[in-house]
């Protein structure tokens, strides 16, 4: 819906600068806003800021607060190739001296950023090594008129803030809380148990017997790594039906990385056992269980909260109804083409801010909500999966609400093509392809060569 009233600017504070902050802040600029990004790291890049330095980390994300933000291993590429990545308006273009390839590693997606950061002259707007504590309403006036109180700590010299913002952008990412299975024994286990958000290296697992517990893309990474360095891998995985791919990696390392069904506990000695009555004696357990939602800063007095990994109640996983448009999110989806989806959540909050766009009613909202999570639960899908689009259609129809462009054809061929690949060919589907064509129609479009030659030579 558009609305005739004229835009008006917001002191805005956005949380994190990883890319769905960094897109955030660019958009809030666009409409006349004035934001203030605040990052915890030194630097931008969120999940992409690597980190090697977890021996400080509870092996399973058990501290009060997280001490480290990413969790990127050593050797972790793109599962995406880099040409669907790129934000609308600022292609992931392969640079001489830099990594080339298709599926690059971590460092140049960082790399990516901080070009963009460069590219529109972000970077005066971000404050690092700030770490925000609280986010709460100031003074709770009516509907869509809050104020927000935001009290943050300078990470080098201790020092607390405590401003005063007319919205909250919150875009903290969503891959550093730890989430775990619920294993009977767990808690008494000896040997060495860790969740895969502080795995780096796989030297420390050298000659040892690892359970890998979980085989989605970080399990199946992960094991293949370990593969060259561990004694043994045993990969668990709630089914075992598997794709092609994975059935040829076992098949080629089947004398040390073996299939067992879900754990279902762990012995004192160092039994791990499985439900299906066998049973390894291991080193050391990595969870590969994925990750939860946490805002542990923010309080809305339970207007929003997280149930089972549902971030809710939120219009399109965007806008809590009762504190809409004052405070939003920006990065909560996940199974969907990431940076040009982010970038429409943003230009949609941008736009709602200043007045271009206006949200549904409060009941109108609800409602949408109400259909959502029952069409989910017709579907079968759990509530720890609430926010897993996996829909080109859906991206398509959340960007009418700003006029974001249609996600390209190619786009989403080569993301399909990407996904069939890895299925089919899991060890070698980042080196190996047979989508040429399709690159070349990506290479030739208006997305790639709308910045000119110039882009090529930041």
């Amino acid at each position: 819906m558009v609305s005739e009233r004229n835009p008006c600017s917001n002191h805005v504070c956005v949380i994190g600068a990883g890319p769905s902050g960094l897109v955030a802040a660019r958009e809030l600029r666009k409409e006349g806003h004035t934001p203030i990004v605040l990052e915890q790291n030194y630097d931008i890049g969120g999940q992409w800021l690597y980190e090697p330095r977890v021996e400080n980390e509870h092996p399973l994300g058990k501290n009060d607060t997280l001490k480290v933000h990413s969790s990127m291993y050593a050797s972790l590429r793109l599962t995406s190739p880099r040409e669907i990545m790129g934000f609308s308006d600022f292609p992931f273009l392969i640079k001489k001296g830099r990594d080339m390839r298709r599926f690059p590693g971590h460092k140049e997606l960082l790399l990516y950023l901080r070009d963009f950061v460069e590219w529109f002259k972000l970077r005066d707007m971000i404050r690092f090594n700030t770490k925000v504590e609280y986010v709460g309403m100031l003074d709770f006036v009516k509907f869509g008129k809050e104020k927000w109180i935001v009290r943050s700590k300078d990470m080098r010299d201790e020092k607390s803030i405590e401003e005063v913002f007319d919205a909250v952008i919150v875009a903290t990412g969503h891959y550093s809380q730890p989430r775990l299975p619920n294993i009977k024994g767990m808690d008494s286990w000896r040997r060495k148990q860790m969740h895969s958000h502080i795995y780096r290296i796989p030297d420390p697992f050298r000659n040892e017997v690892v359970v890998v517990v979980g085989n989605s893309l970080s399990g199946t990474d992960i094991s293949m790594e370990l593969v060259g360095v561990a004694k043994e891998i045993h990969l668990s995985a709630k089914s075992l039906e598997i794709t092609e791919g994975l059935s040829k990696v076992l098949s080629k390392h089947k004398k040390h990385l073996l299939l067992h069904p879900q754990v279902e506990s762990l012995r004192e000695d160092g039994r791990v056992l499985f439900v299906d009555g066998s049973w390894v004696m291991a080193d050391s357990i990595i969870y590969c269980t994925g990750y939860s939602y946490s805002f542990p800063f923010l309080d809305t007095k339970g207007m929003v909260v997280i149930d089972d990994d549902r971030v809710g109640p939120l219009f399109e996983h965007t806008f809590p109804p009762s504190l809409a448009p004052s405070l939003s999110f920006v990065g909560i989806p996940r199974k969907i083409i990431g940076f040009p989806f982010f970038e429409s959540q943003a230009k949609w909050i941008a736009q709602v801010l200043s007045g271009k766009r206006t949200l549904p009613s409060w009941e109108d909202m609800m409602e949408s909500i109400k259909v959502f999570y029952k069409s989910r639960d017709i579907e079968g899908i759990p509530k720890h999966n609430t926010h897993d689009i996996c829909s080109f259609e859906y991206c398509e129809k959340y960007g009418d609400y700003c006029d974001f462009p249609h996600l390209e054809e190619w786009r989403k061929e080569l993301c399909l093509a990407a996904l069939k690949n890895s299925f089919a060919n899991l060890e070698t589907y980042r080196d190996s392809w047979n989508d040429d064509e399709l690159v070349q129609e990506a290479h030739h479009s208006p997305h790639f060569t709308q910045l000119g030659p110039e882009a090529f030579d930041m």
